[in-house]
């Protein structure tokens, strides 16, 4: 079951939040908070990653030589303290990218699919050790009797195209809502698996729509409905949805998507057969980093989840190879459950990362340390120098 994506009503409020193993009201800046607590603050911030230097220039730098394109915040115990919008959201109306243009997310979207799928397991609706036709119909019993809810969560099902990060098929002809997620639905049942389920690791897109294909069952919603209920609405997430084409090629609040990594000029991809109609649980929700940033602080503050389950969808559960990050330093790597945990410098990392045609983001919290980094373009360029660098002077 599936409806319409409706587009989100504008909204200046700022939300702020953190992503910390502290309690999250410890952190946060408090409405009416002295403006001596606020100096002594901003004391603490290095002065790289302050307004003006270090990683501030670097993003200048980039977005002048049009490898970045996009909005970098930064924020320390809950306060932001370093935004900035680069290049262009839309080449042919000449807009500029502002700090509440709103980007197609990519891959980051996969965690607001694991937080509901979290939500509906915390409420005893969904369990881990489930195979998935116990919630889906429609497939062969060597998948539906044997493939876990754990394994698509953890990219280990076996489920999905050979490719990594290749994304569910799209055609023309799934020109709304319900024609793409049946057809999606359709075309994921005739795979067969790559691998017995259980025994490798292997990124899937398709295995997180059908984690979207469960929430929409269990809890009677679409997966597009369930999310805008109970993660974006709570949240306060009121610049986030998944926009149909028509409607990203309409709103001058959302990036369009440029293409950059092939010869020639930026090619906007929502002029391409292959932008699909609209994104889904693997890929696609539109947020400002504003949004993003007050997702982050439900997730920690108990609005989404408590905080053990919080804790037991965002830590390690499968290794991942060296390939997965490429141009990140990190010692460890690991996927949790729709979130990726590294040790980075000997600190913890949390968040994810998303890339497609046109889109390049990463979100890194840092649960010692209470700072939370959010890099999101609407180039494909890699962003992987930006995100390297907040790291390295973060840790």
């Amino acid at each position: 079951m599936t409806h319409e994506p409706s587009t989100s009503r504008t909204s200046r409020r700022s939300v702020l939040g953190l992503l910390s193993s502290v309690p999250v009201a410890a952190g946060l800046l408090a409405a009416g908070r002295p403006a001596q607590a606020e100096a002594s603050t901003f004391r603490s911030i290095p002065a790289d990653l302050r307004p003006g230097g270090k990683f501030d220039r670097f993003v200048a730098d980039q977005a002048a030589k049009d490898l970045f394109s996009g909005v970098v915040l930064l924020a320390y115990q809950g306060r932001p303290v370093l935004r900035r919008a680069c290049g262009m959201a839309n080449k042919a109306a000449s807009l500029p990218n502002r700090l509440d243009t709103r980007f197609d997310l990519a891959s980051v979207t996969k965690a607001f699919t694991a937080v509901a799928v979290a939500q509906l397991a915390q409420q005893r609706k969904i369990a881990f050790h489930e195979k998935i036709g116990t919630y889906l119909q429609g497939f062969p019993a060597e998948i539906g009797q044997t493939v876990t809810v754990h394994q698509l969560l953890t990219h280990t099902s076996g489920i999905g195209r050979p490719a990594v990060g290749t994304e569910p098929p799209t055609r023309p002809e799934w020109d709304t809502v319900q024609k793409l997620w049946d057809g999606t639905a359709k075309a994921i049942r005739a795979l067969p698996p790559q691998f017995t389920p259980g025994t490798q690791y292997r990124y899937s897109n398709d295995g997180f729509f059908l984690l979207g294909e469960i929430v929409a069952t269990v809890s009677g919603r679409s997966y597009y409905d369930y999310v805008r209920e109970h993660i974006f609405a709570p949240a306060g997430m009121t610049h986030s949805d998944f926009f149909t084409k028509p409607q990203v090629t309409a709103d001058p609040t959302i990036a369009r998507p440029y293409a950059t990594q092939r010869s020639g000029p930026r090619v906007d991809f929502t002029t391409s057969d292959f932008f699909p109609f609209v994104g889904g649980p693997h890929r696609g929700a539109y947020c400002s980093a504003t949004d993003v940033l007050g997702f982050v602080r439900a997730l920690r503050n108990g609005t989404l989840l408590s905080p053990a389950y919080a804790e037991l969808f965002t830590t390690a559960k499968m290794i991942m190879p060296p390939s997965e990050q490429q141009g990140l330093t990190r010692e460890h790597l690991f996927y949790g459950y729709g979130f990726i945990d590294a040790i980075v410098n000997g600190r913890h990392v949390v968040g994810h990362s998303g890339g497609s045609a046109g889109a390049a983001n990463n979100l890194d919290t840092f649960p010692g340390q209470n700072w939370v980094a959010m890099i999101f373009g609407n180039y494909d360029t890699p962003i992987a120098p930006i995100v390297e660098m907040a790291r390295q002077i973060i840790t």
